[in-house]
């Protein structure tokens, strides 16, 4: 993979971003990578299942957007995922607000994570599912963007929209920005529908659609609860090797160097 900064995105809910965020950064430290996880949802899930209580650490990402702490005093160490994280919570929710008057507030992120971007084979951001200015932030710092998501219906109105964004965002504040690929998640191979929007999909988006997809699986679902990745809490799962299928796969892919070819196809320009 020739992209560093890869946010992790979909503007619909419920697609397993922040599943996938947590888990696929366990995985690549899991093959000797140095990760970074930047949890940039005020929910801070992707914080809680990295193992770091939301509500106690004494740095995080709001600090570094608002400038109150560098990237190096807010990095926590994973002791589950054996991988540094970047924390947040409902601090953030009104940070929008402290941005507003603030010049390129689009930037903040990405300039702030500049100090330590050389120290990491990879570094993932968990967005929120809303276009927001956080979103923004993701998208403004990131080489690229992975799309998760589950093949229902709504969720192609999903991709329409964040396609969209990202149409923009090249536009305006990110001229580099990529598409690593979509990933599927929650998938059922005996549901038709999944089935129909999956072949749908690749035919869209080509080589871009991961071939590993991730299965419907009790055990990632109740990793969370316990403060861990699925690879901590259990190596043998099916969804957890998904994951691990999934960061060979990650590791594996080759991108040009220059891909607008391809985007003008996709983002209609």
């Amino acid at each position: 993979m020739s992209y560093k900064v890869i946010t992790i995105c979909n503007q619909k809910g419920g697609v397993g971003k922040t599943t996938t965020a947590v888990n696929l950064a366990a995985s690549l430290a899991h093959r000797n990578r140095k990760v970074l996880l930047i949890d940039i949802d005020p929910q801070g899930n992707a914080t809680m299942g990295s193992g770091v209580d939301k509500n106690n650490f004494e740095f995080g990402v709001y600090h570094l957007l608002v400038g109150e702490a560098d990237a190096k005093t807010a990095i926590i160490h994973s002791e589950t995922g054996h991988y540094d994280v970047i924390s947040s919570n409902r601090d953030l929710t009104g940070v929008e607000i402290e941005l507003m008057q603030r010049p390129a507030r689009e930037m903040c992120l990405r300039d702030a994570i500049a100090s330590v971007r050389d120290e990491y084979d990879f570094i993932l951001i968990d967005c929120p599912p809303t276009l927001s200015l956080l979103m923004l932030n993701g998208l403004a710092a990131a080489d690229s963007v992975l799309i998760p998501m589950v093949c229902e219906y709504y969720a192609l109105e999903g991709i329409s929209d964040l396609l969209a964004t990202i149409k923009r965002v090249r536009q305006t504040i990110n001229p580099t920005l990529d598409i690593t690929g979509v990933m599927f998640t929650m998938f059922t191979t005996q549901n038709k529908l999944s089935q129909d929007v999956s072949a749908q999909l690749r035919n869209y988006f080509g080589q871009r659609v991961f071939n590993t997809t991730i299965p419907r699986n009790v055990r990632l679902a109740e990793a969370p609860s316990h403060g861990m990745p699925a690879l901590a809490y259990d190596p043998k799962a099916k969804g957890t090797q998904a994951y691990l299928a999934l960061a060979d796969e990650f590791l594996s892919v080759k991108l040009p160097a220059s891909s607008l070819g391809y985007l003008k196809t996709v983002l209609r320009f």
